[in-house]
């Protein structure tokens, strides 16, 4: 690395690790040539599988381009699709052009897709294979970085990596003085896990699809895949449904503390997945039924074993609503909801809840759930839910997301592994260390505290394998982990990354990194390091104390 180093200095493109104070450059002329050294290759957030440094560094400048390349004109598009993502990114701190192109040429950013028919996964060589499909390889040197990946999920999880060895200040989106430099050698990176998922619950405080836009891209940064949206609850329905139009009119018309609520469109929501796509993040609907049904029985008396609809709900109590189970108009509702809703969804999964379902006797729960299970595969859908459902029959392939933490029983923990070694696979979202709305500590003004006080290193230092080992849980029963944000007390953007980061990224790193690379104390320091990349993206982060942020963050 020293090498590395004198080779960079020699050159006069030393690197910078974060913003330099003074005069922006001229528009498309190099920044100056002096800072700190480029930020090494392992310093990112998840951490890398592979990495191999050594060589020159590579320097942005003014007369780079991103070069783009697919093995068909659909993976040239997907290619050339990121990269104006990336130029996108880039062109407002750097103040250069950055054209997109697919023409060959020296220097500059190259976006690869390679080895996809197997005429070319013949030709490709091993190590391309091995990439799968959301791995990647980023190459840096003098001549330029190359992003190589078989699969355009990939080729953008690699472009989150650049962004990340680039100073902060390229989130910004004002000129900004460089220079733009990427330390030299290779990373080789593939995820642990195919499932990282984060939850926003828009159902006790509705969030705007401009909102739900901007966490969709802080979640990228950290190559999250997956995004739960949390549809209905007792406090507001939050989709349209034509055949059963007033649950999003009329039980989407309030949230916790009154309000006016909202609803999405059908319009909305597939603008939602669609924009998710672009960021290679699958949409993942819930209604969550029997019980958090509030809203539904609000909207519509027949839902009601009695026929009376109750009022509309703005408290946060659970536990007291239920769908009427032994009438068979509930499974037309569930019937129309749920076909509605994955003709608006190309995922594969559909979350249908089951959670605290206290006021649904186990006979109906266990009925309800097994004529609601056939409708999402009647559906063509994917089973998930709380892992409640393990009370039931889980169907074959169906998926539980497990919400247990310290205080959950052994019999719980054993019923769910139970229902893991038939083959239910798991979803990790342990609410004393995932559930971003709990509270850091007692300081915390908001979130709540029901599973405890929720620091940074007790989010993070925890491993998915081996979470429900003492249980039963085989290892290769864990699909992979997802950190939820209930809203209860959260309203604006602000308030959900105050809680969201920085215990996130830790989350996202648990997903995605091997085993072996899981450290809190080497964490941290690469935690910190994200400090000035948060800021400089708006992020409203919690400057924990377990962390030594840099001076100013």
């Amino acid at each position: 690395m020293f090498g590395s180093l004198l080779l960079v200095v020699a050159a006069g493109i030393s690197g910078i690790g974060m913003s330099s104070v003074g005069a922006v450059p001229e528009r498309g002329a190099p920044g100056p040539v002096h800072g700190p050294a480029a930020r090494p290759l392992d310093q990112i957030v998840p951490a890398p599988g592979q990495v191999r440094a050594g060589g020159a560094a590579y320097t942005l400048t003014a007369r780079s381009r991103i070069q783009v390349e697919g093995r068909s004109y659909e993976d040239a598009r997907e290619a050339r699709r990121i990269g104006s993502y990336l130029a996108g990114l880039l062109r407002p701190s750097t103040g250069y052009v950055l054209p997109v192109t697919d023409r060959r040429g020296e220097g500059g950013i190259r976006l690869r897709l390679v080895g996809s028919g197997d005429r070319d996964r013949e030709r490709a060589q091993e190590r391309d294979r091995a990439l799968g499909e959301e791995g990647y390889r980023l190459e840096s040197g003098r001549g330029g970085v190359t992003i190589t990946a078989q699969e355009p999920a990939g080729l953008f999880h690699g472009v989150q990596t650049l962004r990340q060895l680039l100073p902060a200040s390229v989130e910004k989106r004002t000129p900004q003085r460089g220079p733009w430099t990427v330390a030299g050698g290779t990373v080789t990176d593939t995820p642990r896990y195919a499932y990282r998922g984060a939850m926003l619950d828009v159902s006790r405080h509705f969030l705007t699809v401009d909102q739900v836009r901007l966490y969709i891209d802080q979640l990228a940064l950290y190559k999250i895949n997956k995004l739960h949206l949390h549809l209905s609850d007792d406090q507001g329905w939050r989709i349209a449904i034509d055949s059963w139009p007033r649950l999003a009119t009329y039980g989407g018309s309030t949230q916790v503390g009154g309000g006016p609520g909202g609803y999405y469109t059908k319009a909305q929501y597939r603008e939602l997945v669609s924009y998710a796509a672009s960021r290679h993040l699958e949409v993942i609907p819930e209604i969550d039924m029997p019980g958090h049904t509030n809203a539904a029985l609000a909207s519509y008396a027949e839902l009601n074993c009695d026929g009376v609809a109750p009022p509309l709900y703005t408290g946060t109590a659970v536990g007291f609503s239920s769908l009427c189970a032994p009438k068979e108009v509930t499974y037309d509702f569930v019937d129309d909801v749920i076909r509605e809703l994955a003709a608006l969804t190309p995922g594969k999964y559909l979350h249908i809840g089951g959670d605290e379902a206290h006021s649904t006797s186990h006979a109906d729960y266990v009925t309800f759930m097994e004529r609601t299970q056939a409708v999402v595969q009647k559906y063509g859908k994917t089973v998930v839910g709380w892992h409640q459902l393990t009370g039931a029959t889980p169907v074959e392939g169906a998926v539980a997301q497990y919400w247990g933490y310290d205080a959950t029983s052994a019999a719980e923990r054993a019923q769910v592994a139970a229902a893991a070694k038939k083959g239910t696979r798991l979803i990790l979202s342990p609410a004393d260390r995932v559930y971003l709305d709990m509270k850091y500590d007692r300081t915390t003004v908001l979130g709540q505290s029901w599973a405890g006080y929720t620091e940074v290193d007790r989010s993070y230092d925890w491993n998915p394998a081996t979470y429900l080992a003492s249980a039963g849980v085989p290892e290769n029963a864990v699909l992979g982990v997802e950190a939820p944000l209930w809203t209860e007390t959260l309203a604006t953007s602000d308030q959900l990354e105050s809680m969201a980061f920085p215990r996130l990224p830790g989350i996202a790193e648990l997903g995605w990194s091997p085993a072996a690379t899981h450290d809190w104390d080497t964490y941290k320091a690469r935690l910190a390091a994200q400090g000035p990349r948060m800021a400089a993206l708006g992020i409203d982060y919690y400057r924990s104390p377990l962390v030594n942020w840099p001076a100013g963050q």
